[in-house]
């Protein structure tokens, strides 16, 4: 099984194999995942100080921050999963 990575912006990728969801920040409740994965230090924020986009959960229980939306990040995925068959 080969590492797929998926770039979430700014140089910054992510294993594509281990992302379960990627959503918009906008909702309370992804607001209080936000939260809650800060006060367990499992927050990583990859926006460089940008508005953040997207929200990407992971199979680890991090939950990662990026400036990209999360149409562009999920064509991204899409296309990588495309290209390996």
């Amino acid at each position: 099984m080969s590492i797929k990575l998926i770039n979430i912006g700014f140089g910054n990728v992510v294993s594509a194999n281990r992302i379960i969801a990627i959503v918009s920040p906008e909702s309370a409740p992804i607001k209080r995942v936000i939260q809650e994965a800060r006060d367990r230090s499992m927050l990583i924020d990859a926006t460089y100080g940008r508005r953040t986009r997207a929200v990407i959960i992971s199979d680890s229980d991090h939950v990662i921050l990026s400036a990209v939306q999360p149409e562009t990040v999920g064509q991204r995925l899409t296309n990588d999963i495309g290209d390996e068959n």
